[in-house]
């Protein structure tokens, strides 16, 4: 999958762990860490989401590379 992200980095300057960052953004710490280790996608509303409580742009957090086949 072609989306990676810094989120770990960013959560980490906040001062939060995983259980902290999924309530605030609504989700579960399960899910944060799997999109950390990049192993889930977020939707679009999540990732804006999390994008605003790291007072960052979206494209700071994820970051998407095409497939070089493409």
């Amino acid at each position: 999958m072609p989306l990676y992200n810094n989120l770990k980095v960013y959560r980490a300057k906040l001062g939060v762990n995983q259980q902290e960052m999924g309530k605030l953004a609504g989700t579960s710490r399960q899910t944060i860490s799997q999109i950390e280790r990049g192993d889930y996608s977020p939707s679009v509303t999540l990732a804006l989401k999390i994008a605003k409580i790291c007072n960052a742009k979206v494209e700071d957090i994820f970051i998407y590379e095409e497939d070089e086949q493409s």
